[in-house]
């Protein structure tokens, strides 16, 4: 009798082993679980850039499936058709939708289940509604780029404007204009400090010298008697009182000699004749002063 079990028939039986190993390998490093129940699923889209078999199937966040095939037919509006499968237990209601989204920043898609309330559910193998949301790249090419465009512009004006403006004379003369007034106070504050080395000193000396001769005077003050300085004065202004009223009386002595008319012409009559007897003397001094060395009388 022959051996059952052969080379040939052991080689045999590790190449089906290694088939079956590999192809459930295969299906576990999709996500696919042969042996849990699922539904099938199917969605038209008019593109699926960036969607792959294996990639998942949400529902609010949550992972119940994964893409299983993707189908082509170019020759309808809608080429694409893609599989699905989901968790059996999983119950969608009719009106459904399966939209693709991005998964990531990295470009890559999935497909999120969007349910509805109605209370009758579809079945395995039926077909969803399909839309697709925009994505990260679509926003930015749709409305951030354009916006950015725009303001490279505005930004490439402005830089071409300040250009122009730092180009003209106006700018230069100013600058030119900035630097002489930083010289000139460059120079004055030169100046400044050589003053405040050299005079203010002295001067502030000379305050402070000042300032002693002030406080000086100012104990001097403090030391004198004001009252008997204000009595003197108010004796001196009743001794001026008293001899105006007394030139004002006019029975004083001092008052009819203010007043008396006949007094004053008296005194310029006599004033007068002093004059001429003075004048007098002077021409013919012999007719008032008789000398003689021998004692002889002049006629």
């Amino acid at each position: 009798m022959k051996k059952l079990f052969t080379r040939e028939v052991k080689i045999a039986l590790l190449v089906i082993t290694a088939l079956i190993i590999l192809y459930f390998g295969l299906n576990y490093l999709k996500g696919i679980n042969l042996f849990d129940p699922i539904n099938k699923y199917y969605a038209h889209y008019e593109s699926v850039e960036g969607l792959a078999v294996s990639c998942p199937v949400y529902v609010k966040g949550y992972k119940v499936g994964q893409v299983s095939d993707i189908m082509y037919d170019f020759s309808k509006e809608v080429p694409f058709l893609i599989e699905f499968t989901a968790d059996k237990n999983l119950k969608l209601p009719k009106g459904t939708v399966a939209e693709m989204f991005d998964d990531g920043l990295m470009g890559g898609k999935a497909i999120r289940l969007i349910m509805s309330e109605n209370e009758e559910f579809i079945l395995s193998g039926d077909t969803l509604n399909s839309e697709k949301a925009e994505g990260l790249m679509d926003l930015l090419s749709e409305k951030v780029l354009p916006q950015l465009y725009k303001t490279v512009e505005d930004v490439d004006s402005v830089i071409l404007a300040v250009q122009q403006l730092l180009a003209s004379s106006e700018v230069k003369n100013s600058l030119a204009s900035i630097e002489n007034a930083s010289k000139e106070l460059s120079a004055t504050s030169q100046r400044l400090r050589c003053l405040m080395d050299g005079k203010v000193p002295a001067v502030v000396a000379n305050v402070d010298t000042i300032s002693m001769d002030l406080k000086k005077v100012s104990s001097d003050l403090k030391e004198v008697d004001y009252a008997n300085l204000l009595s003197k004065v108010d004796s001196t202004m009743v001794n001026l009182q008293s001899l105006s009223n007394s030139l004002n009386d006019k029975n004083g002595s001092l008052g009819l000699l203010l007043r008396d008319k006949s007094l004053y012409n008296n005194l310029d009559s006599t004033v007068n004749s002093a004059n001429l007897l003075l004048k007098d003397l002077k021409e013919n001094p012999k007719r008032y002063v008789h000398f003689s060395l021998f004692g002889k009388k002049a006629k």
